[in-house]
């Protein structure tokens, strides 16, 4: 396959940050219930082929498991989620 045939498979950049945002926002309904959520904010971006996914999560500072591990992976699932979505 030619270079060009490789990039018209490749998923739109909306694609990409659609498919990000919803991973990371889903590992964190996965921990918490959404009421104990108070501020969530999944800031996605995919530019010249680099994702950056940065996840601010404010929920009860007595939540298990802690928010912090909770907000990385779901940056980490967020990769990963793109991973897959281009090997498809």
């Amino acid at each position: 396959m030619t270079d060009d045939a490789d990039a018209a498979s490749d998923p739109s950049d909306d694609e990409v940050v659609r498919t990000a945002a919803e991973a990371a926002e889903g590992i964190v309904f996965k921990h918490y219930d959404q009421s104990a959520v108070t501020d969530l904010d999944v800031t996605v971006t995919f530019e010249d082929g680099v994702l950056d996914v940065d996840v601010y999560l404010n929920a009860p500072a007595d939540a298990e498991p802690d928010r912090e591990a909770v907000a990385q992976e779901a940056v980490e699932t967020a990769g990963e989620a793109v991973d897959e979505l281009f090997d498809e």
